[in-house]
């Protein structure tokens, strides 16, 4: 009894001595798992890759090609095997989630460290704190286009526009203060007022004006839509500090 004959598929990819294409290390990987033997061209110069270009009349590279018929590039590929693509401008929740999942880690792992219940007051406040200075670290990698995109929804930064360059420090400035419990005269009027702005900022735009809108609060490169987890994120600040009001 013969075995079938492996499947075929020829690569053409950048591979220089200042960079190598990482779509067509993906695309030699993805081939290689679906059972391909693959035929890997280098392509070294910028002169050669520009001729293949012309050649086959292409505007990138990787190019695959599987039983002598071109595919396309590394996205191509992945359709022609039944794989998903990103579309890099539909909208997501992951960041949010991953910003929550990673505080309510460093909540549970505080208070592991601190011999404090794993299930508590003190774990929640934790997580509230630790997400709201994840959330400002994300704002402040790119503070002027946080703020710029801030401007389409927030009331105050509206008649204001250096509140939303200033919203950034004041949630991480906050954030630290609550997870220490420290100057709590400070860190719960801020709360209370860059997070009840926020709110009726959110709500007024969503849910009475109807606007779909980005969310800035993972920063102004985000694809998450403004809406319940925007609101979320301020209520949590509010109910943080009046909890913590309500306690001194």
């Amino acid at each position: 009894m013969t075995s079938a004959p492996q499947k075929k598929a020829v690569l053409y990819r950048m591979v220089m001595p200042k960079h190598i294409c990482p779509y067509g290390i993906n695309a030699r990987w993805l081939l290689r798992r679906r059972g391909y033997a693959v035929e890997d061209h280098w392509l070294t110069t910028r002169e050669e890759t520009d001729a293949f270009k012309a050649q086959h009349d292409v505007q990138t590279t990787p190019q695959i090609f599987i039983d002598g018929r071109r595919i396309g590039g590394h996205d191509d590929l992945r359709r022609y095997l039944g794989l998903k693509v990103r579309d890099p401008g539909a909208t997501s929740y992951v960041p949010v989630l991953a910003v929550f999942a990673v505080a309510a880690l460093l909540a549970l792992s505080i208070s592991w460290l601190t011999l404090a219940p794993l299930i508590g007051i003190l774990t929640v406040e934790r997580f509230i704190a630790a997400a709201m200075m994840l959330l400002a670290m994300l704002k402040l990698q790119d503070v002027d286009r946080f703020a710029t995109m801030f401007l389409n929804y927030d009331l105050l930064a509206r008649r204001l526009p250096p509140y939303g360059k200033a919203y950034p420090f004041l949630e991480l400035g906050a954030g630290t203060l609550m997870l220490t419990h420290s100057l709590s005269w400070l860190s719960i009027p801020v709360a209370l007022f860059i997070g009840g702005i926020g709110a009726v900022s959110v709500f007024k735009a969503v849910y009475i004006d109807g606007r779909e809108l980005k969310c800035a609060c993972v920063g102004g490169n985000s694809n998450v839509p403004l809406g319940f987890v925007s609101l979320t994120e301020n209520v949590m600040m509010v109910a943080m500090a009046l909890w913590m009001l309500a306690g001194i």
